[in-house]
């Protein structure tokens, strides 16, 4: 399958950089601004990867239920309020920071100097807002691998949602089957399988606490400059 591939779509966070540090960063100033007590990296790690939105309603509510004895229904008839103040706080900390605390996984950049010197088109995906991504991607100097960025406010729906694939697809020019999504999570693999698209996973990223070489895919990788020696094997 690999041999037909002409196009890659590559996932940001738990594939190409951790950014567990600077999630925790942003999350805790954020909790600190509504004197609410911190989270830690571990449910973090567990909740990262659906989007922005849904990683400060989770925290907010995992705080809230857990740390504020009492809730009760008229506040909890204000969360809709408390979020958008929430994510203007998280918003203003995160962009602060970004990139700050993160760190590009080994054997990344070279993986993508495998795909690109191979010619093969390249699109960075992610659920991350597309005002965090840009930025972050020029800060660890990934961003002059991809033709395109798109951001989960790109479009519509996120991922697991095929629709992302399917538009990166458009924008890339090539077809699905020969489109390779590299991802970290069941939210990648999910996407993929519902585009069409052939998916790699990377080992060491963030699958919401699950292992994920339980989810299907043509392999799980623990590096991505492995992806060389696999191109090489399939040409």
């Amino acid at each position: 399958m690999l041999h037909q591939i002409e196009a890659v779509i590559v996932d940001l966070d738990g594939t190409m950089v951790d950014t567990l540090g600077d999630f925790e960063v942003a999350l805790n100033r954020m909790l600190a601004d509504f004197e609410l007590p911190a989270v830690d990296r571990a449910f973090i790690e567990a909740t990262v990867g659906k989007g922005s939105e849904h990683l400060i309603r989770s925290t907010l509510d995992f705080v809230q239920k857990e740390q504020v004895a009492g809730i009760n229904a008229a506040r909890s008839a204000t969360q809709s309020i408390a979020y958008e103040s929430a994510w203007k706080s998280y918003q203003s900390h995160y962009l602060a920071c970004n990139g700050q605390a993160s760190e590009v996984y080994v054997g990344v950049r070279e993986g993508l100097q495998a795909l690109q010197a191979r010619g093969l088109k390249m699109a960075c995906l992610t659920n991350k807002p597309l005002a965090f991504a840009q930025p972050l991607l020029k800060a660890k100097g990934l961003d002059g691998f991809f033709s395109h960025v798109f951001g989960g406010d790109s479009f519509e729906k996120k991922k697991p949602d095929p629709l992302p694939l399917l538009k990166t697809c458009e924008a890339l020019g090539s077809l699905p089957k020969r489109t390779l999504m590299i991802g970290d999570s069941s939210n990648d693999a999910q996407a993929a399988h519902a585009a069409s698209c052939p998916v790699i996973l990377m080992t060491y990223g963030y699958n919401h606490g699950q292992d994920i070489r339980l989810t299907q895919a043509i392999a799980h990788l623990d590096r991505m400059d492995l992806l060389s020696s696999m191109l090489s094997a399939a040409a």
